[in-house]
């Protein structure tokens, strides 16, 4: 059982080239600012002063295309704030020449759904777009491989936008942590029906998944695996979709493990319990996880209420304060109430809280009241 577990991947973990700095080897440093650049980028209303003291250095360089890669980006829809936003936060982008960019356009269009989405990424991940020439054929290959695995267009834009090393580097090495994620997951008892949403979720939600070594995920099964885990439950956890079992390493995991056990008081086989309702405590060190049962024990809460909601460990001390405070205005308390009160995002709680006042507020009906009658 576990075929993946039980053999030895023989992997070495390599590290992703980092991009490098200069776009180009062609441009020079002068020790004077390119005052052509530095008028365009005038022109354009970007910000000088952001852009001198973040990256000056970009100022220094020729040549520079500042105009052209304006041109090209409200060719593609960008509005002038857009252009000043994109060239303050990334001048780096006007050392990129003309041909580099349109190539690069073409590239992102073959799965972005528009021009005017482009723009968007563009603004939100320039240093992505705006990448050396050099990963142009990584890039490419690598498009060509998550599109054969049939995933959305849209998950590829996101994994190319938000994880832009793992484009930048080997299709090989890609190929290979996805086959360890498919192999696990099969090993696991997952279906091969589900097998293409899983592996969107997964890297819609962790993209830099792809960049662990395939190695820590068998290492880390194991790990859970040894602790009493079933097969059925480890694959419960990998479909968590988070990523855990490539970003943490038994070590830290034994460690945030032992000292859940001991905090909460309970046993091996309850420990597993609150590991499946609240996945995230595994990442936690017992720094964290120490100020957190602290906060919730000096605000009168039992410990076998943490225990039944264990969610509540995911939010901090300070949030936790502020909405057991709201709560208490509203008529609850949280020290003969559930926790999962507190739970849920900021938007979830404030409608609670609403659903609260209005019960506050409604009048009580009596059943024994004479109704009134027409006079």
């Amino acid at each position: 059982m576990l075929r993946l577990i039980a053999s030895s991947l023989c992997l070495r973990c390599q590290r992703p080239p980092a991009l490098p700095v200069n776009l180009r080897p062609c441009v020079t440093l002068s020790s004077a600012e390119n005052q052509q650049t530095v008028a365009a980028l005038y022109d354009l209303s970007v910000d000088i002063q952001k852009v001198r003291k973040l990256k000056g250095w970009v100022l220094h360089q020729s040549p520079a295309y500042t105009k052209e890669v304006a041109d090209l980006l409200r060719d593609m829809g960008a509005s002038g704030s857009v252009i000043a936003r994109i060239l303050a936060v990334h001048p780096e982008s006007v050392l990129c020449p003309p041909e580099q960019v349109k190539a690069q356009r073409a590239l992102w269009m073959s799965v972005c759904p528009n021009q005017k989405e482009l723009v968007s990424i563009i603004e939100k991940f320039p240093a992505s777009f705006f990448t050396s020439s050099s990963h142009h054929d990584n890039q490419r290959d690598n498009i060509a491989y998550f599109q054969s695995l049939n995933l959305n267009k849209r998950i590829v834009t996101k994994l190319m936008a938000s994880a832009p090393q793992s484009f930048s580097r080997p299709v090989a090495e890609n190929q290979l942590m996805v086959q360890t994620l498919q192999q696990a997951y099969r090993e696991l008892g997952g279906e091969d029906a589900n097998m293409k949403i899983w592996l969107q979720k997964l890297l819609s939600q962790n993209p830099f998944v792809l960049l662990k070594p395939p190695e820590a995920l068998r290492q880390n099964l194991l790990f859970l695996r040894d602790r009493g885990f079933t097969t059925a439950e480890l694959l419960r956890l990998l479909s968590k979709l988070r990523g855990f079992v490539t970003e943490l390493n038994p070590d830290s995991m034994r460690r945030t493990l032992a000292f859940s056990r001991d905090a909460t008081g309970c046993s091996e086989e309850e420990l597993r319990g609150i590991v499946l309702s609240c996945p995230a405590l595994l990442y936690y060190p017992e720094e964290i996880l120490s100020e957190r049962f602290k906060g919730l024990l000096d605000a009168g809460v039992s410990m076998s209420q943490i225990r039944e909601t264990p969610t509540v460990l995911e939010l901090t001390t300070q949030i936790v304060s502020y909405r057991i405070q709201r709560l208490k205005a509203h008529g609850y308390d949280v020290r003969t109430g559930s926790l999962q009160a507190l739970n849920g995002t900021k938007k979830d709680f404030e409608m609670s809280c609403g659903k609260l006042q209005i019960r506050r507020e409604r009048p009580l009906f009596n059943p024994v009241a004479p109704l009134r009658g027409d006079d």
